[in-house]
């Protein structure tokens, strides 16, 4: 986990504005460096480093001999860029897996390279012999990234977007700063003036006809056809092979475990594969919840089970709500069941930064989206229309889950990595037929726990434990999670403030005492910005008042199955 930032055409001084540079000084706590772009007294980058790979010589931006008049400036990991360098015969100057970037730029130009790379990325490339800036965003937008563009030429780009809102532009003093859109890169033409103008913004797709050893990295062992067994192999095949190739670290690898199927599966598929590497050490797990919390009970299973390191995380409702102003500023979004799920993920990564030595996080995010996970998915009218919203859900996670799940770990200088959005586990799930997706006998991600059902990686209550959302499974049944949090706001939001509050949030305007108490600790920190969050995230297909699982009719804790 690194911070990028760079800005193109600043009337201002650099050395000012790079003040702003620092507000993303969490993500990349190991160094730090601002570099003034040789020609464009303008123009600058700034780079937080997290040393995950090559910690001598992996400085950013990267420049290399070869390719004297590029720069990069990038936020993310490779996971193809040996089996790419092999293949074209590159010579590399580092270890440092961004470094494939410019040599597939400077052998077949932008749209080649991108969709060349296996793995998660935000980059800024710049070419000054062919004056083009070029920026780009992984498919699911598991690395952050937002710009400013101004009609005048100004451009700044950070990961987050606190390291944006207070720049000083002489023509638009309020910038208009947005997400970057995940699955896209944007071509831009470079003025004489160090001064930007957008070309086109292009949605790509990844190479599906290129060499297999060195576009995908060992697929090619699948079988083809749609037979139950020949997709759980497939799947198995597949999800080892998500897990394996972010094992690529100089860092140690730590996982976060809350009992349930997906951090389960990532975290038994992890220490196998650790072992399997020879690594040293061994792995070491996270749980975190209240008293009596069912994500707790099930984690120590699943470690007891599986042979990790275990830490245990006890917080009370107290520290929780302490927390939320810290983590909606480390999140820049008020949605209601981002900000209840980030809370449990902000203080276990806090503990896992001052506690122990573990830097690379895996975790299960994504699962749910891609395997139609959410509990709500029972209700659906058919499998055609769940695969439409599971595929709307991937889009979005961006704006959700993903976006909890990096700033919660990136506040505390932690690297994130999520197998389930390997981008060749995803594409084959999702070319499943819709029929085998669905729930199945009442149970969510059926096809998922039957492909592992044999591999005896998980005991049985835990590969078949019913779905449990993180915010609620760190609470226990009988005082849920967001039942504290809603009589904590009763006393901070009164009937006046709701019954003003189109008024005064006329965009996506709270209907809860709990939304409005958020949105004012937004607006406290990000004044005018709620443009951030396009909608609320709500379940579909039913009557739904709250994002909770736990007011669902067919939540099935696995305390009262």
């Amino acid at each position: 986990m690194c911070g990028i930032w760079a800005l193109f055409g600043s009337d201002d001084c650099l050395a000012v504005q790079c003040l702003s540079a620092m507000k993303i000084a969490h993500r990349g706590p190991d160094a730090f460096r601002f570099e003034n772009v040789n020609g464009y007294t303008n123009c600058c980058f700034a780079f937080h480093r997290l040393a995950v790979v090559d910690p001598l010589f992996g400085m950013q931006p990267i420049r290399l001999r070869k390719y004297p008049s590029l720069w990069l400036c990038y936020n993310g990991e490779i996971y193809n860029h040996r089996a790419l360098q092999q293949y074209f015969e590159f010579e590399y100057q580092t270890n440092v897996d961004g470094e494939i970037i410019l040599h597939l730029y400077n052998k077949g130009g932008i749209e080649q390279t991108v969709r060349m790379l296996d793995g998660v990325f935000a980059f800024i490339l710049l070419d000054t012999a062919n004056k083009k800036v070029f920026l780009g965003r992984d498919t699911y937008g598991v690395r952050p990234m937002f710009r400013a563009l101004t009609e005048d030429g100004f451009l700044a780009v950070c990961s987050e977007a606190k390291g944006l809102v207070t720049l000083k532009h002489s023509t638009a003093p309020f910038l208009k700063v947005e997400p970057f859109p995940p699955g896209h890169y944007e071509v831009l033409d470079l003025k004489p003036n160090g001064k930007v103008t957008s070309v086109e913004m292009v949605k790509f797709h990844h190479c599906t006809d290129e060499p297999a050893h060195a576009c995908h990295d060992g697929v090619e062992k699948l079988f083809p056809g749609f037979e139950l067994e020949t997709v759980k192999s497939n799947l198995r095949i597949l999800f080892n092979n998500a897990v394996k190739k972010r094992l690529m670290t100089d860092r140690r690898i730590g996982c976060l475990l809350s009992g349930g199927l997906d951090s389960s599966l990532v975290a038994a598929t992890l220490l196998k594969q650790l072992k399997e590497a020879q690594v040293q050490y061994p792995l070491q797990t996270f749980a975190i919840g209240m008293e009596d919390s069912p994500d707790l009970l099930a984690a120590r299973k699943v470690a007891n089970h599986i042979g990790s390191e275990h830490h245990e995380v006890l917080f009370n409702s107290e520290e929780g709500i302490q927390a939320l102003d810290e983590v909606i500023f480390s999140l820049e979004t008020y949605d209601i069941t981002t900000v209840r799920a980030s809370v449990g993920m902000y203080l276990i990564s806090k503990y896992v930064r001052k506690n122990t030595d573990s830097v690379v996080i895996f975790s299960g995010e994504g699962s749910d989206e891609l395997m139609q996970g959410y509990i709500y998915f029972h209700k659906a009218p058919s499998a055609e229309e769940a695969e439409e919203e599971s595929r709307r859900l991937l889009k979005e996670l961006y704006l959700f889950d993903v976006l909890r799940a990096d700033r919660t770990t990136a506040a505390h200088g932690l690297e994130l990595r999520v197998p389930f959005l390997d981008h060749r586990f995803s594409s084959y799930y999702l070319s499943l037929p819709p029929e085998m997706r669905i729930p199945k006998d009442g149970v969510e991600k059926h096809l998922l726990r039957e492909a592992f059902e044999d591999s005896k990686l998980l005991p049985k209550e835990i590969l078949w434990r019913p779905k449990e959302a993180f915010s609620d499974g760190i609470t226990s049944v009988k005082n849920s999670w967001f039942q504290i949090l809603q009589e904590f706001v009763e006393h901070q939001v009164d009937d006046a403030m709701m019954a003003a509050a189109a008024q005064k949030f006329p965009f996506n305007t709270p209907k809860t005492k709990e939304g409005y108490y958020y949105r004012q600790i937004f607006e406290r920190h990000y004044p005018g910005r709620a443009g951030w969050l396009s909608h609320y995230w709500m379940p579909r297909w039913i009557n739904a008042t709250d994002p909770s699982a736990r007011t669902l009719t067919h939540y099935k804790s696995a305390t009262k199955a």
